[in-house]
C-alpha cells in the first residue's frame, strides 16, 4: 500500500521541487473574500472560471479527502530579454495547449496515483495559492502572489498545482499569512502604475495590467495607456521590484532554448500585422487567453507598446496598421501611438484621415491635434 513518503518521492521523481498536503475542507475564508469582492470578480464567471464553486473541493470530487500541492518553478531558465520585456514570464513556457512539458509531468504523477488505487483530479478553479499556503508551503506577498519556502530561493516565480485525491493524508501546518519583511516599504504597491494593488493582500484584478492586456474591453482608456507600459500580454512589474524575488533574479540561469527559438514569431511588427492563420499557428498555442476573434486586442496592445517605446522606427508600421487594419480599435490606438512617438505633426503621415468615418478614430485624431496646440 502506497504511503505519504512514497507519494512525496513520486512527485520529486516527476520533477516537482516541493510537495505539500492539505485537507479537502472548503476554503471558507477565500469564499468570503470573493463574496465581499463580488464586483471585482464578476468577470471571472463570464469567462467560465467559476471561482466560487472552486472553493469547495467536494464539488470537484465528492469523495475528496486531500489536496496535494505540487510546486512548479516556471522561471527555471532565463528568457530572451525582448520576451521578458513584453510578456509575463509565466506565459513564456506555458504548455497547457502544446502539452509538451509540465502537462506530461502532471500526467505521470497522476498515473502513479492511479496505479496505486488513488483517484485524482486537477481542477482549474480551485484556489491553488491558498491551497499551497494551507499546506504550509510558503506565504503570500503584498502583491497577492505566493512565495515558496523551498523553491526559487523563496521567490514568487512558482505555479502551485492542486491535485484533489480520494485518500486521506497528513496535512501540513497552514501558513496563511503575508510574509513580506518589515523593512520593505510596499515596493510592489508603489510600483503598480494602474493602482491595482490595494494593500493588505487585496487586488482589483480589473485594473491589473495582465487582466487589461487579455480581458480588457474595447479601446484601452487613455489614462491607462502609458501606465501599462511595454507589456503586450501579462505583467511582471510587481514581481520584478519585490525584495523577496531579488535572490532568484540575481541567479545565473541557463537559457530556455525553447522560448529563444520562438521569439522571432513575437516580434512586434509581426504581431501588429498578423492574420488569423499566423496567430493560430504561432501565437495562440503559447498564449491562449485570447482566441482568433480577439486578434484586434493583441494588435491594439502592440500599437500601444510601440507608442510607449517612443521609437520612431515604428511610425511606418503604425501608419500601415492605420491604413490597412479593419478594426477601429487598432486604428485608433495606432493614431495615439504615432502621436506619442512623433507628436501631433507625425499624424500627418497617416493617409486618408480627411475621409475617416469611424467616430472612435476621429476622436483620437482630434485628441492628437489638440495635444499639438497645447
Amino acid at each position: 500500500m502506497v504511503d505519504q513518503s512514497d507519494i512525496i518521492k513520486a512527485a520529486h521523481d516527476c520533477g516537482f521541487e516541493d510537495i505539500g498536503f492539505t485537507t479537502a475542507e472548503p476554503f471558507e475564508s477565500h469564499k468570503q473574500q470573493l463574496l465581499e469582492m463580488k464586483e471585482e470578480y464578476e468577470w471571472a464567471e463570464t469567462v467560465g472560471l467559476s471561482l466560487l464553486r472552486g472553493t469547495d473541493p467536494k464539488t470537484i470530487m465528492p469523495e475528496a479527502k486531500t489536496i496535494i500541492v505540487l510546486m512548479e518553478v516556471y522561471f527555471r531558465q532565463s528568457f530572451p530579454r525582448f520576451m521578458e520585456g513584453h510578456f509575463g514570464r509565466c506565459y513564456l513556457d506555458d504548455d497547457r495547449v502544446t502539452k509538451d512539458g509540465l502537462y506530461q509531468r502532471i500526467k505521470a504523477f497522476r498515473s502513479y496515483l492511479g496505479e496505486h488505487g488513488i483517484n485524482s483530479k486537477v481542477p482549474f478553479n480551485l484556489p491553488h495559492r491558498v491551497a499551497a499556503a494551507r499546506a504550509g508551503m510558503g506565504t503570500f506577498g503584498k502583491n497577492c502572489l505566493f512565495y515558496s519556502n523551498k523553491t526559487a530561493r523563496g521567490g514568487s516565480w512558482t505555479l502551485p498545482i492542486a491535485v484533489v485525491i480520494d485518500k486521506a493524508l497528513e496535512p501540513g501546518d497552514p501558513t496563511l499569512e503575508i510574509g513580506c519583511p518589515d523593512w520593505c516599504r510596499n515596493a510592489c504597491i508603489a510600483a503598480c502604475p494602474t493602482r491595482a494593488l490595494k494593500g493588505n493582500g487585496r487586488i482589483d484584478p480589473r485594473r491589473c495590467i495582465s487582466y487589461l492586456t487579455y480581458f480588457g474591453e474595447g479601446l484601452t482608456p487613455l489614462e491607462l495607456r502609458e501606465p501599462m507600459g511595454m507589456f503586450v500580454y501579462g505583467c511582471d512589474r510587481c514581481q520584478n521590484v519585490c525584495p523577496r524575488n531579488q535572490p532568484w533574479l540575481a541567479k545565473e540561469l541557463p537559457v530556455n532554448e525553447k522560448v529563444a527559438e520562438k521569439q522571432e514569431n513575437f516580434l512586434l511588427p509581426r504581431l501588429l500585422h498578423m492574420d488569423r492563420e499566423y496567430f493560430e499557428a504561432n501565437v495562440w498555442p503559447h498564449m491562449f487567453y485570447m482566441s482568433s476573434k480577439d486578434i484586434w486586442r493583441w494588435q491594439m496592445n502592440v500599437a500601444r507598446v510601440m507608442g510607449n517605446s517612443r521609437d520612431p522606427h515604428y511610425i511606418t508600421e503604425l501608419a500601415r496598421a492605420y491604413e490597412e487594419n479593419p478594426d477601429e480599435r487598432v486604428r485608433a490606438m495606432a493614431v495615439w501611438a504615432v502621436n506619442q512617438i512623433g507628436g501631433s505633426g507625425a499624424v500627418g503621415c497617416l493617409k486618408g484621415t480627411a475621409d475617416e468615418r469611424s467616430q472612435l478614430v476621429k476622436a483620437e485624431l482630434q485628441k492628437a491635434k489638440e495635444s499639438g496646440s497645447r
